[in-house]
């Protein structure tokens, strides 16, 4: 079962157990896959790979506009941003904890030969390809500054 039709099968369960932030976010999520299928450069099928990309995008706007919310006093309208991450984070696979991390990056540095911060470039092209989807950007960017000075 595709990314797209387990979402398509819990909107329905949402919507008979009367889950109202299961289903807000889940129809969030089938409008993003629905365009992204109907894209005009698109050959009308929506991969995993690419699913995933667009749950990662949603969770982290969400998470950005949790935090503008509690920074702008409106606690309320923060928590139900996070519980849409809630839910958004279980069609994620499984995130790299941060020592799992460092030992992945380690590898793919020794593999491009990697050993001070001018060849951070080698290692962030290799390093996101290899680890899209278990970990995000900006914590691979931010560990790899880290082993590299």
């Amino acid at each position: 079962m595709s990314l797209f039709e387990k979402v398509s099968a819990d909107i329905k369960a949402a919507m008979l157990a009367k889950d109202k932030v299961k289903l807000e976010a889940l129809r969030g999520v089938k409008k993003e896959f629905i365009e992204a299928k109907t894209a005009k450069n698109s050959d009308g099928e929506l991969s995993d790979e690419t699913a995933i990309a667009i749950l990662q995008k949603m969770v982290k706007q969400r998470r950005e506009s949790a935090g503008i919310y509690s920074s702008q006093g409106r606690p309320d309208l923060a928590e139900n941003e996070l519980a849409e991450v809630g839910v958004l984070e279980v069609y994620l696979p499984k995130q790299l904890t941060q020592d799992e991390l460092e030992a992945k990056l380690k590898e793919i540095m020794a593999q491009v030969g990697a050993s001070t911060p001018a060849d951070m470039g080698k290692v962030m092209g290799v390093a996101t390809k290899a680890l899209a989807g278990v970990t995000n950007g900006k914590a691979i960017s931010d560990t790899v500054k880290k082993l590299l000075s």
